[in-house]
């Protein structure tokens, strides 16, 4: 059994040149806002299909799939929280280009601009359908589409330009482990009926020990937020923004 763990290269590649005076209202704002939605949600069954071995169609019903489960989800969220909510298009294709510029080696992105998500079928996904690789390439892009919704995108843009390198690394590893915890949230409620086709424990295990990314972070850390939103199952447990560094780097 492969798992890759595209979502650890995956990332926000557009829209990170917001004007400084989001600054102050976006960190407000996202706190604010990740305890309006803290309750736990209830279950949700999602009709996720199987995967067809070398089949592009079946991989495009199943990302449309978990796209329609993710949607269902989080328009929940923000409904309990009486907040506006809109859905990302989703554009799930098996070339190279997107609406936002060439799409990453991983295979799926975020365009903030657009309010996209863009998911490249790659040929491993054929050859080794794994479908919990697969679903999370929905469930971490959906969890930047809820950062843009409450804006923590705009926020990090507007620390982020005038930033140090360094800084920006941390900034970058925060956002993502953001998205991590926002896609562990959303399995809580709904990983039972996708069939992950792994236990949760083994597939935090494998995210703690899979190849560190320079944009996201440290493996370790990245399990750690991911975990945490599952087992808590609420967006007050995903502020990585004041979090310690040692778990956000």
């Amino acid at each position: 059994m492969r798992i890759s763990l595209i979502a650890l290269a995956t990332c926000v590649v557009a829209g990170l040149l917001a004007p400084a005076s989001a600054r102050a209202a976006g960190r407000v704002t996202q706190a604010g806002l990740l305890s309006a939605m803290g309750e736990d949600a209830a279950r949700q069954s999602c009709a996720v299909p199987a995967i067809r071995l070398g089949s592009v169609a079946s991989l495009r019903s199943f990302h449309q799939a978990m796209a329609d489960c993710a949607d269902r989800f989080w328009s929940g969220r923000f409904a309990a929280a009486g907040l506006a909510y809109s859905p990302p298009e989703v554009t799930v294709t098996t070339g190279n280009d997107s609406v936002c510029g060439t799409i990453t080696s991983s295979g799926a992105q975020y365009c903030p601009d657009q309010r996209t998500i863009v998911i490249r079928i790659m040929k491993n996904d054929l050859r080794d359908p794994f479908r919990m690789n697969i679903a999370h390439s929905v469930a971490h892009e959906w969890g930047h589409h809820v950062q843009q919704l409450i804006g923590v995108l705009d926020a990090q843009a507007a620390l982020y330009v005038p930033a140090s390198d360094g800084a920006r690394k941390l900034l970058s590893h925060r956002l993502e482990m953001q998205a991590e915890c926002f896609a562990g949230v959303f399995y809580r409620a709904t990983l039972t009926s996708i069939e992950p086709g792994i236990t949760w424990e083994d597939w935090i295990t494998a995210v703690r020990t899979a190849d560190e990314s320079d944009v996201h972070g440290k493996p370790r850390n990245l399990a750690f937020w991911q975990d945490r939103g599952y087992r808590g199952g609420s967006t007050a447990d995903c502020n990585t923004w004041t979090a310690d560094r040692d778990k956000v780097g």
